[in-house]
């Protein structure tokens, strides 16, 4: 006997919210209903899951396996259920897509337009996040594909490409260097370097494609933006030089603060934007045609 998809179900919501009350309310079942079908995998699998406690609920050893399994599992059957829906009908129905803050408000407001005019039937959830968390979403399953910027760890993932974007240096106006027509990453790099708070990829690409090394922590990091808008405003305020991205640049973030742009002195200073979806998805017809568009766009 095998378990059902719903008993699988069951256990990964019992992993996500770690109580059998918040699992029942998330699954919209009754909390009995939903212990029993826990009770039954257990024994369809011969091990406990779950250990029982006053906090909560905490996976056994075996339960954490099992709800590794189920993600993949359920992850698969759902987009067997895309698939049938939207055969022969390309970016149609429910897409949900992941887009990291430093596309998100420079791309999407063109790109959006485009998309509605293309797939009148496509229905676009969007979630503005992290790479780390979006990647992770990815692969469970909750969402259909990714806009990201590389380099990253894409293992267990396919993408297309969307666009190489150029990395610019950002001084405030009227500093020195903003007189010259291109500036060295090593002139940027000292105590008033602002970047990014730490989990933005776009802090680690700027490191890497001006071979620059990681802050070092303390006082030299005082200043750490949390999006880049803000980094903008600091930079014209005076506090520091900074990177920013061509896209934003293009799509008008520089212009409401007194900050000057230049080319890097550097080879190939940039991120590849692309379309990432689950190695082996379904969705993987939708994700180049995704990718398609947004280049249109």
């Amino acid at each position: 006997m095998l378990p059902t998809l719903r008993q699988l179900q069951y256990l990964k919501l019992l992993a996500e919210h770690g109580s059998f009350t918040a699992a029942a309310e998330a699954g919209h079942v009754t909390q009995p209903t939903l212990s029993a079908g826990i009770a039954e995998l257990e024994r369809i699998i011969g091990a406990p899951v779950v250990d029982r406690a006053r906090s909560g609920v905490i996976l056994t050893a075996a339960g954490e396996e099992a709800a590794r399994r189920a993600r993949d599992l359920l992850a698969g059957a759902e987009d067997l259920v895309q698939a049938s829906q939207s055969a022969g009908q390309p970016l149609s129905g429910r897409f949900r897509l992941g887009v990291i803050p430093t596309i998100a408000p420079f791309l999407l407001p063109k790109a959006l337009p485009v998309m509605r005019a293309r797939f009148p039937k496509l229905r676009l959830f969007l979630r503005e996040d992290l790479t780390s968390r979006l990647i992770t979403s990815l692969k469970s399953g909750a969402l259909d594909a990714a806009l990201i910027a590389l380099p990253y760890d894409m293992a267990g993932l396919d993408w297309a490409h969307v666009v190489d974007d150029e990395l610019l240096a950002a001084v405030p106006t009227g500093h020195a260097m903003a007189s010259q027509a291109s500036i060295s990453p090593a002139s940027l790099d000292g105590d008033e370097l602002i970047l990014l708070e730490d989990g933005h990829c776009l802090r680690d690409h700027v490191l890497s494609a001006c071979g620059l090394a990681p802050p070092r922590g303390g006082e030299e990091e005082a200043f750490a933006a949390t999006s880049l808008p803000t980094l903008v405003q600091m930079v014209g305020s005076g506090l520091g030089v900074s990177f920013v991205p061509a896209m934003a640049v293009e799509a008008g973030l520089t212009g409401q603060a007194p900050v000057t742009v230049r080319p890097l002195q550097a080879e190939h200073p940039s991120r590849e934007i692309v379309v990432a979806w689950r190695a082996g998805s379904s969705r993987a017809r939708d994700g180049r045609l995704l990718a398609e568009t947004l280049r249109d766009a």
